[in-house]
């Protein structure tokens, strides 16, 4: 069992959210009203916040993340804002408390190379495969490859062809790539009907 408190993950506490160009985000995503959206990583819920905005009152935003810090302060702001769209939990990108095929879209912005660099990653991707439905899309944002400051040392960053070396042998494909400023880009994946 994945206990939550014994450490803090790396990039607790950071966001990419204000590095980006939030309307090339969005309007990439496209999100329609009424989805099921997981920011998995979600940190201090930057994105959660801004897709429960975007998805409206009959959709659900599951924020989650093992930073338990960031998952209790995202719970007191949805609840003092009225957010009952947005569901905070604190839990491991590998054990994802959701049902098989219950999203729509997922999002992993700048965590995937904090869980290759961790060794997570095969176990986090077989999860986020596991609860996007298919035919839902995969959205994951990273660091240009290129040295920072901001961001992770230049060899621990994923550059799109890595990405999808990684994502694309758990049923995803890539649909497109798209440059969100400066520091980072979005990769968009739709995950295959298994069905043959």
């Amino acid at each position: 069992m994945n206990h939550p408190s014994n450490h803090t993950p790396p990039g607790a506490g950071k966001s990419s959210y204000d590095l980006i160009d939030p309307a090339t985000l969005w309007v990439a995503l496209n999100l329609p009203q009424g989805i099921t959206f997981l920011d998995l990583g979600c940190g201090r819920g930057n994105y959660s916040l801004a897709a429960a905005d975007r998805i409206g009152p009959g959709g659900l935003v599951y924020a989650v993340d093992l930073w338990e810090e960031g998952i209790a302060a995202l719970k007191e702001r949805a609840a003092r804002e009225g957010r009952a769209n947005l569901k905070p939990l604190a839990a491991g990108a590998s054990q994802v408390p959701l049902e098989s095929g219950s999203v729509d879209v997922g999002l992993m912005a700048t965590v995937l190379h904090d869980l290759v660099e961790a060794g997570t990653a095969a176990g986090a991707l077989a999860e986020v495969s596991r609860v996007i439905k298919a035919g839902g899309r995969l959205a994951i944002v990273e660091f240009h490859k290129i040295d920072g400051p901001p961001g992770p040392p230049r060899h621990i960053r994923l550059d799109p062809a890595e990405v999808e070396a990684l994502v694309a042998p758990y049923g995803f494909v890539r649909q497109q790539t798209v440059n969100l400023g400066p520091y980072n880009y979005l990769i968009m994946f739709m995950k295959k009907d298994r069905t043959p």
